[in-house]
């Protein structure tokens, strides 16, 4: 069927919510429901709210941008923008983003409107750089949502793939999903051999431990259902990237079901302003062993 037929099957005068029980309904009468399984078309509950939340350290450049692709994405969420003591002036820009919210607030208690649920915003500030670890931890701590999904703000990773990691949750079949980029056909930049390596090994060591058959551990796309949070989170302890074996050690070691999606991913250079190094790989082992070994 073209595009043009598909636009036609549908009615013109109503307006669909993408992803709603509607919206669905009416995909399933053209394509029926096998096709729609295979094309990831399903309905996410009106009432479930996604937690998105961003560790942020000096991405002046790609903050403005991650925000409006976080905000595109097409489902009920609010946004926790965890700043980690910037410096680059990214700050500021956060404070002027709280001041538009504090304001759409003010104006909709001034005009009697209730505010919607999309897109709420929420930023918290590290009064020193604690790394990405502290700021996860502190975005979990201040998160709401049914379902919390972590998003980096250096543009590595494509928000357009929220539905795709928050279907096996919405559908019951999973408590926690990971993003692979080394999982299927998705579009991957060719960068570091060295990093590809250094993944790789983590990942197995982890799976040694864990008993787990992951691709990716290291992966930032991770999401959690909101009881997952409730129990793992007030234990997490890294304070950089050793949350990564840490989170995992912990969903492992308490029975969760976990899925993996594959995901594209865009890497940027040392250049381009990416943090991890080999000190943060060396820490992950000791993480893999002490939290495989203790939990």
């Amino acid at each position: 069927m073209s595009e043009s037929q598909l636009q036609a099957a549908f009615d013109p005068h109503q307006e669909w919510t993408p992803y709603s029980q509607a919206w669905y309904d009416q995909l399933k009468r053209v394509l029926g429901s096998a096709a729609c399984r295979q094309l990831g078309f399903y309905v996410i509950p009106p009432e479930v709210i996604v937690s998105v939340v961003i560790p942020v350290y000096n991405e002046r450049d790609t903050i403005l941008e991650i925000l409006r692709q976080v905000r595109d994405v097409p489902v009920r969420k609010e946004i926790v923008l965890v700043d980690d003591c910037s410096q680059d002036g990214t700050r500021d820009i956060l404070k002027q983003l709280e001041d538009e919210e504090r304001a759409l607030l003010a104006a909709a208690a001034a005009n009697g409107q209730p505010v919607p649920p999309t897109n709420r915003l929420t930023i918290v500030y590290h009064e020193k750089n604690r790394g990405k670890g502290a700021a996860v931890r502190t975005g979990f701590a201040a998160a709401k949502g049914d379902i919390v999904l972590i998003q980096d703000a250096d543009l590595e990773y494509d928000p357009t793939e929220y539905p795709r990691l928050l279907r096996p949750i919405v559908q019951g079949q999973a408590d926690v999903v990971f993003g692979s980029r080394f999982l299927g056909d998705q579009p991957h930049r060719v960068l570091y051999f060295w990093h590809y390596l250094a993944n790789k090994t983590l990942t197995t060591l982890s799976n040694a431990f864990t008993n787990l058959n992951l691709t990716d551990m290291e992966t930032c796309y991770k999401v959690f259902r909101r009881e997952v949070i409730d129990e793992i989170g007030p234990k997490l302890a890294q304070e950089r990237f050793g949350i990564e074996p840490e989170m995992t050690a912990r969903v492992a070691h308490a029975g969760y079901r976990i899925y993996e999606i594959s995901i594209s991913y865009s890497g940027r250079t040392y250049e381009q302003g990416k943090k991890i190094g080999w000190r943060d790989g060396v820490k992950a082992l000791w993480c893999i062993v002490r939290y495989g070994l203790f939990g």
